[in-house]
């Protein structure tokens, strides 16, 4: 049964011992039914498309963009529209999360627990602000902030009680303490590491009034409507299916019943890549470079599309465009480029993102080498980060890690509570691709 006096970890349990018999009859009765094959190009090209992973927190349409718990990104803003902190226009994460979690939009008593369980978890251990002190200040951010998340493991309760042994049916309660311990810090650990890298090592202390979001971006030493972007940026970057490399490494580590310490400093390395969470820093530094080649004045369409096509033509790239999966315009960049829109119209840096915006899809279907001719979320936000002066671009990937912890959190919890197994692809030889690429396919052994 769950532990504990909180009504969501109640509900959560009800959820899980539900959903648990549909997982059971599936791999009982159906375990054998097909649902994908893999070519030699998947299996070359990094398992690219391959149905091989289970989670119902959000789910990646090619069309229609991302969906969390069912609803995309206009529908789950809309949902969340009474939990506005009141002069401000993005919902609390808090409500965010209950939804991520139990899939259900809460009643304000409910997300008001979630604000109470994080502010009552948010302080940070002072041995993990010392290690963050030993690291030498020009160490990267996401550095510091993988090595704060593991250093926090020293704490974990999961670890405990495993040691001292659990029934598999209670790995998932000591998981979402973890887990909600890890959520409550996350901001106040990033924020420091920002105070003393960037801002003379003054930090700000946490505001007790404040929302998760809106209290990052005091602690960050920003003001409004700093907190509606720290909002936005978090949900929009919370989860994006399993597969991607900060989400698949987290979910991979924990299966073998790490803590999710363990799991998610595993999964800040991989975001930290420069073909995953560090594309944003990327992007802006381009379209800067692209600012100052043409007299940081607005060019016209026409003398953009000339520059793409040079860029295209000298075999680079036009990065924050093209997707995966996505195969329209992002939907997390629509909702920045809305917020932009509104707050900072004006911006010649926000103006160049829309001019490539109006131009690039265009010349990259003409150039067609590319399967995706339309922006992605990095696209779009270090333009807005830009704009209110969080300009240490090496910290934006940081940013990304808050929002992301929170789909894997949700996840995590799910797959402790449903008994998933340990993850164990099967590898090939390139000798055996070659056979089989000569027999025109694997042949199934008698």
């Amino acid at each position: 049964m769950a532990t504990g006096k909180s009504a969501l970890k109640t509900k959560l349990f009800e959820k899980m011992e539900a959903w648990k018999p549909r997982i059971q009859k599936l791999n009982k009765e159906f375990g054998n039914v097909i649902i994908d094959q893999v070519n030699i190009g998947q299996a070359i090209g990094g398992a690219r498309d391959v149905r091989c992973l289970v989670t119902d927190i959000s789910y990646l349409d090619p069309i229609e963009g991302i969906r969390f718990r069912g609803k995309t990104i206009p529908e789950t803003f809309e949902a969340l529209k009474p939990f506005t902190v009141p002069g401000c226009e993005m919902p609390t994460v808090e409500s965010f999360f209950y939804f991520l979690l139990t899939g259900d939009i809460p009643t304000k008593e409910q997300a008001d627990e979630v604000y109470k369980e994080w502010k009552s978890r948010e302080a940070l251990p002072q041995y993990v602000m010392d290690v963050m002190r030993a690291l030498p200040r020009d160490t990267h951010p996401m550095t510091m902030f993988s090595a704060g998340v593991l250093a926090m493991q020293r704490d974990s309760i999961y670890a405990k009680r495993y040691a001292e042994g659990m029934k598999k049916t209670d790995y998932w309660d000591p998981t979402y303490e973890d887990a909600m311990n890890l959520l409550a810090k996350l901001p106040t650990l990033a924020a420091y590491i920002y105070r003393i890298k960037y801002k003379g090592d003054v930090i700000i202390p946490s505001d007790p009034k404040l929302d998760w979001g809106g209290n990052f971006a005091h602690m960050l030493g920003q003001v409004k409507p700093y907190d509606d972007v720290a909002r936005m940026y978090f949900i929009l970057h919370s989860d994006h299916e399993s597969g991607n490399v900060s989400a698949h490494t987290t979910h991979l580590v924990a299966s073998a019943l790490s803590d999710v310490y363990y799991a998610y400093s595993a999964g800040l390395n991989g975001l930290a890549g420069p073909l995953h969470g560090l594309a944003n820093q990327e992007v802006l530094g381009w379209i800067q470079s692209v600012m100052k080649k043409m007299g940081n004045k607005l060019p016209t369409k026409e003398e953009m599309k000339d520059f793409l096509w040079t860029t295209l033509k000298s075999g680079q790239v036009v990065p924050g465009y093209g997707h995966a999966v996505l195969r329209k315009t992002d939907p997390r960049f629509v909702a920045q480029n809305d917020f932009a829109r509104k707050h900072l119209p004006d911006d010649l840096t926000f103006q160049y993102v829309n001019t490539i915006y109006e131009v690039a899809p265009g010349v990259l279907t003409e150039h067609g080498k590319t399967k995706n001719p339309w922006p992605n979320v990095d696209a779009h936000s270090g333009c807005i980060q830009w704009h209110y002066g969080v300009r240490e671009w090496d910290f934006y990937t940081v940013l990304f890690g808050i929002g992301r912890a929170l789909g894997v959190m949700a996840n995590t919890i799910w797959d402790r509570g449903l008994g998933y197994a340990i993850e164990r692809p099967k590898s090939v030889t390139t000798a055996m691709l070659e056979e089989w690429a000569a027999a025109g396919g694997r042949k199934p052994k008698a």
